[in-house]
């Protein structure tokens, strides 16, 4: 129906970021982006990016079971890490996914990564492809291959912008991030972009995400730092509990800076290093949340008190991932009863008498009980906010989890029962 498309392209996500912001250039990384019309005519919906020689790679990707044919074809050529000795590129098309296409899929990743690797002289073992939108349509490799030219002449630096709006399917805003550190001899400077709006429960990684640094850092290394962030940034982010087939994380080390090669995490350099980029990865993360298909409320969930790091996680993923919870979130109902029902489905070890609930500052239930001093009044008005926090302390330990996650409205019904028209 034309007419929710055309909705969905005015419309903005109100928890939405004022601008996209001013991401440095990173030096070794060049941006392109072109309409190949895969899906919709007028959209800019396919993006190339060049990555210099000597660079380093590392990437993370989905564990579905039905992974894209493109993220099979990346997971192959990271299998083992290795410097782009004569440089590297990423092709990205919107509007199809390229998932549960069986041999065509390989074949279009091979038509559209040859055709990138011949244009640009790259290998094509170096050529890494996303694609995104619907599942279980073949991908129109030819209309891909058809702008390459014109994508190989606009490769600029300064092109990130741009890049990152092609990458949009039923994202309502592009999505970017960056931090600065001083390295040893000078700064160190990362930037990334993100796209993800639905289909968002990550199992390893999210969405489609690319992050550059012009830091000096072995391939090794860099996917060491890469995968230990993960788990507290893209994987504790949830719209929907649906994993997508096609999630992919690239992040890309050129070297370029004049700073001194970031040899050991534990250096200084290497922990000012990873701090950045946990904190790119978790900007871009809450992001997609806050571009959570119909979301108009951005929920921080805490867990504490668990008997285990895996028990706070079940619970946090329950009370993230319900719809009961999320609906009554969206109609600003403060109906913690629906919390206790999370806890109590999530499988993890729990005791109602150690139990405790809060909204923000405000106790709701303690000791197995509605606490006291709580206020209906207090708790509606707190629930009209944008930006919510839903807390739970098991009282049974240590351990804890917070994820991020986003109401549940009609507005998601109508885009997704209308998905593929």
């Amino acid at each position: 129906m034309a007419e929710i498309k055309t909705a969905a392209a005015r419309h903005v996500s109100p928890l939405a970021p004022a601008h996209f912001p001013d991401l440095p250039v990173i030096e070794g990384v060049e941006f392109a982006s072109a309409s190949a019309g895969i899906k919709y005519q007028g959209r800019t919906d396919v993006t190339l990016i060049r990555i210099a020689p000597g660079s380093s790679i590392a990437g993370v990707f989905t564990r579905s079971a039905t992974r894209a044919a493109s993220v099979l074809d990346c997971q192959a050529k990271l299998l083992r890490p290795q410097k782009t000795q004569r440089g590297a590129a990423i092709i990205v098309n919107s509007g199809n996914a390229n998932a549960f296409t069986g041999a065509l899929g390989q074949r279009a990743v091979d038509d559209v990564t040859g055709a990138v690797a011949e244009k640009l002289g790259v290998p094509q073992e170096r050529v890494f492809s996303s694609s995104t939108g619907v599942i279980g349509e073949p991908l129109p490799a030819n209309r891909i291959t058809a702008v390459i030219d014109q994508l190989a002449a606009g490769l600029d630096p300064a092109g990130v912008a741009g890049a990152a709006h092609a990458i949009m399917t039923t994202d309502t805003f592009p999505k970017g991030a960056s931090a600065e550190i001083e390295g040893e001899g000078g700064p160190i400077r990362i930037a990334g972009i993100a796209k993800g709006s639905g289909m968002i429960a990550p199992d390893m990684a999210t969405m489609l995400v690319y992050i550059f640094t012009d830091a000096a850092i072995e391939p090794e290394l860099l996917q060491k730092m890469l995968s230990a962030r993960v788990d507290g940034t893209f994987n504790a982010i949830t719209v929907d509990s649906d994993t997508s087939t096609s999630d992919a994380l690239i992040l890309a080390a050129t070297g370029r800076s004049a700073a001194k090669p970031i040899a050991r995490a534990a250096s200084d350099a290497g922990r000012a290093f990873a701090q950045a980029l946990d904190a790119v990865m978790l900007d871009l993360a809450k992001q997609v949340v806050r571009d959570g298909e119909g979301a108009t409320k951005f929920v921080e969930v805490q867990v504490t008190g668990a008997a285990s790091r895996a028990d706070a996680r079940k619970v946090a993923s329950a009370i993230a991932n319900s719809p009961l919870v999320k609906t009554a979130i969206a109609g600003e109902d403060a109906n913690w009863g629906r919390i206790v029902m999370a806890v109590g489905k999530s499988g993890a070890r729990a005791d109602r008498d150690k139990l405790t609930i809060r909204f923000g500052d405000m106790v709701l239930a303690r000791d197995g009980w509605r606490d006291p001093d709580y206020d209906e009044t207090k708790a509606s008005i707190y629930m009209k906010r944008q930006e919510l926090i839903v807390a739970v302390d098991l009282g049974l330990g240590e351990a804890s989890q917070t994820m991020w996650t986003c109401d549940l409205t009609h507005r998601y019904i109508d885009i997704n029962a209308d998905y593929r028209s």
